[in-house]
C-alpha cells in the first residue's frame, strides 16, 4: 500500500470527525430578534432594485448582516439584493439593500422577498452561519 493514499484516507477521516464534533447553530431564532420587510421596493429601469425594512438582534460574537432576495412569478429563481451590516444591540434598526440584476429580469408587480439576519460566528477555526431572524413576505416592486 502506498503512503500517499493511506496519508490521504487519514486526513479525511479525521476532518470528518472534526466537523462531527463542531456544536451545530441553533436551530431557532431568540424570539426578541426580528427582521421585517416593507411592503414596496423600487425596481429602476437599468435592474438596480431596492428593498428595506427594519431588524432587531443582540448577543453576537461575529459579524452580522441582513442580507435579502427577490423572486418573481411562481419561479424558484431569487436574486440575492445586497447586504447590510447590522448593529446587534437590541434595538431596533433600518435596513436598505440595493442591487442590480439584468434589465428586464425584475419587472414592477408583485414579487416574493426573504430577508435575513445572519452572524459569521466563529468557533475554533470555523466560521458558522447563525440565523438570527428572518422572514418572507410578498410585496410590490414600483417603478424606480
Amino acid at each position: 500500500m502506498s503512503f500517499r493514499p493511506a496519508l490521504a484516507g487519514a486526513a479525511t477521516a479525521a476532518a470528518a470527525l472534526f466537523l462531527l464534533a463542531a456544536p451545530a447553530a441553533p436551530a431557532t431564532a431568540d424570539p426578541s430578534e426580528s427582521v421585517t420587510v416593507d411592503p414596496t421596493g423600487r425596481v429602476d429601469a437599468d435592474g438596480t432594485v431596492t428593498l428595506s425594512g427594519t431588524y432587531r438582534c443582540s448577543g453576537n460574537t461575529g459579524p452580522v448582516f441582513v442580507s435579502s432576495s427577490v423572486g418573481q412569478d411562481s419561479s424558484d429563481i431569487r436574486h440575492g439584493i445586497g447586504g447590510t451590516r447590522a448593529v446587534c444591540d437590541g434595538v431596533k434598526h433600518r435596513w436598505e439593500n440595493t442591487g442590480r440584476t439584468s434589465p428586464d429580469t425584475l419587472t414592477p408587480g408583485a414579487a416574493r422577498v426573504e430577508a435575513v439576519v445572519m452572524e459569521l460566528r466563529p468557533d475554533g477555526i470555523l466560521i458558522l452561519p447563525v440565523v438570527h431572524a428572518d422572514k418572507e413576505r410578498d410585496i410590490t416592486l414600483k417603478k424606480g
